[in-house]
């Protein structure tokens, strides 16, 4: 399906292997935001097989485990929305008290203007979440 975004822009994929695809999303106001994309064009998590479902949220759960231990985030959002994709994906997103939304969802109109210093110290961060997401998938 050409016309699907997440099928053709996998433009900083931290992992991939033949079932999906970690990539980093270029979000300058959310560094750290990642997102699971299954690979097979599917909506929804009742398409997968339960073994297929496993697989994807223990990816997931490590991407969230990497997030945690390097990005040292207040809060972390999961979400699988797919309203205007619909090719079955589940975002990873680092939250912090002073992100340009928070504590409403990144998508929401931004509420405060989150100071370029900050976003800076964090995107030198994201060596490091590349390199522990590699590390926990490819040992899991």
């Amino acid at each position: 399906m050409s016309e699907c975004e997440l099928c053709a822009a996998r433009a900083d994929t931290v992992y991939s292997d033949a079932e999906l695809d970690v990539i980093l999303v270029d979000d300058a106001q959310h560094p750290g935001f990642c997102r699971v994309i299954w690979r097979a064009h599917v909506r929804e998590m009742s398409d997968l097989s339960p073994a297929e479902r496993q697989r994807l949220m223990d990816v997931v759960w490590q991407v969230e485990g990497a997030l945690r231990a390097v990005m040292q985030p207040h809060k972390l959002n999961l979400a699988s929305l797919g309203n205007v994709v619909p090719h079955l994906h589940w975002h990873v997103i680092p939250r912090y008290p002073d992100d340009a939304q928070f504590p409403a969802p990144v998508w929401a109109a931004a509420v405060r203007v989150t100071p370029e210093a900050t976003l800076a110290a964090r995107r030198a961060l994201l060596p490091q979440l590349r390199a522990a997401i590699q590390e926990r998938l490819q040992h899991a």
